[in-house]
């Protein structure tokens, strides 16, 4: 839930156009919000859209590529030892 305060020339602003296009306050902002939004996702970059889904940034072994190969040793004679 959003709630938010508009001075008065833009509340004019707004209701003249929410009139024009026939559709309520809340139907207008949230065209518009969803507008701006998608304008701003198409500015990220893609390192900046997909940094969720890489690894080491939130705490993963940072040498897991160079690595990788002594993890899997380890874990292979931990289980089945020699």
């Amino acid at each position: 839930m959003l709630n938010i305060r508009l001075d008065e020339e833009m509340e004019r602003k707004l209701d003249l156009i929410r009139k024009k296009k026939g559709i309520s306050k809340t139907a207008l902002v949230k065209e518009a919000l969803d507008q701006y939004i998608q304008e701003e996702i198409q500015l990220l970059s893609a390192y900046e859209l997909g940094k969720d889904l890489f690894g080491a940034e939130e705490g993963g072994d940072p040498d897991g590529s160079v690595n990788y190969k002594k993890e899997i040793k380890s874990k292979l004679y931990g289980k089945f030892p020699h």
